[in-house]
């Protein structure tokens, strides 16, 4: 998702509000699905396997998806390419930086040794399945467990992928060159920490 952000803010560079618009969409498009995967998925593996400190865990970090959902909310009634929606944008991201990281650094690796390998694999492709599923816009109000963030997802994700048929998203090429180069580039979230330290 980061790539996607890294290409709205060259688009607002170039004063592009339309490539700002899909680069915008797009990002929201993935942050919605992932935080929704996050939530059916990984978080139930983390109270399940790490006991209370998994659902101290997973309580935080529902908490902080609450937040961005909200911010991905008040992003859909705002204009790409305002000083407004930037604004609220860059302070999103930040947040959601922090919040990855602290998935990738504690969250993850508490969880890993737990569910073995093949528990990792089958997780995986349980998160991966599960985002072609859920719903493509933020819903800070709906439930945020499963059960009943399962139920309500199913119910929103028809009505979002019929404003998304409405929506403009980079074209298939705009999305080839953005792959293409964040081959070059990782993201390490425990090097990225340690270098923010020092």
């Amino acid at each position: 998702m980061y790539e996607y952000h890294d290409q709205y803010k060259r688009a607002r560079e170039r004063g592009d509000v339309g490539a700002q618009e899909r680069w915008a969409h797009q990002l929201r498009w993935e942050i919605a699905r992932h935080a929704v995967g996050e939530e059916i998925v990984v978080y139930p593996l983390m109270e399940q396997h790490l006991g209370d400190k998994g659902k101290q865990l997973a309580d935080h970090d529902r908490e902080e998806h609450i937040r961005v959902k909200e911010d991905l909310y008040k992003l859909e009634g705002m204009n790409a390419g305002t000083e407004e929606f930037d604004a609220l944008l860059t302070k999103m991201m930040a947040q959601l930086h922090h919040h990855n990281d602290d998935e990738e650094i504690d969250d993850l690796p508490l969880l890993e040794p737990k569910i073995g390998e093949e528990g990792s694999k089958q997780a995986a492709q349980s998160f991966k399945q599960t985002k072609k599923f859920v719903p493509t816009r933020a819903h800070p109000a709906a439930p945020n467990q499963p059960p009943m963030e399962t139920l309500a997802g199913f119910l929103a994700a028809p009505i979002d992928k019929l404003k998304d048929a409405f929506a403009s998203f980079p074209t298939e090429e705009e999305m080839k060159d953005a792959k293409a180069e964040l081959k070059t580039r990782d993201h390490d979230a425990a090097a990225g920490r340690a270098a923010e330290q020092h």
